[in-house]
């Protein structure tokens, strides 16, 4: 699974997940719900890039 980057420098890891954002470790990038927003600056899905 590759990792996305935000603009704000925030990466999403999916080994990681976003647990304060109830995302369990090992979801997938694609696999986030369409209304999750970077944890750091609210960017949307959208902006990510792989890194």
């Amino acid at each position: 699974m590759k990792k996305y980057e935000c603009p704000c420098g925030y990466v999403y890891d999916p080994k990681v997940g976003d647990p304060d954002s109830g995302i369990a470790p090992g979801t997938a990038f694609e696999d986030l719900p369409d209304d999750w927003v970077c944890p750091k600056c609210g960017s949307e899905k959208e902006f990510f890039e792989p890194a």
